[in-house]
């Protein structure tokens, strides 16, 4: 699913796909920022968990927009106000800046 159609699909729309490089791809260049990312996916994935399952915003029928809107608000509520949850903790020299 990270082939060159979806890549060439998501150009279109201004978006980058960023991904390991497998054995059977050429490789690429990338940026530290990109590459700080995707080191940190796992726990990109964790949030995506526990949103869609402990926040429970992952509900498929939703009878209005109203109703749609107030559980995802609400599970982003929740999620916030858990007091462990996992973050991301980047410095400044992922981003090419030079701390004062």
């Amino acid at each position: 699913y990270i082939g060159k159609e979806l890549n060439e699909k998501l150009k279109e729309l201004d978006v980058d796909l960023i991904t390991t490089v497998r054995k059977n791809m050429k490789s690429k260049a990338m940026s530290a920022f990109d590459r700080a990312m995707l080191s940190k996916r796992y726990i990109i994935e964790t949030i995506n968990d526990q949103l869609k399952n402990i926040s429970q915003i992952e509900h498929s029928r939703h009878r209005s927009e109203t109703s749609f809107m107030l559980n995802l608000i609400s599970g982003i509520v929740a999620y916030c106000l858990k007091k462990q949850k996992p973050c991301i903790k980047l410095s400044a020299d992922v981003f090419g800046m030079m701390p004062d």
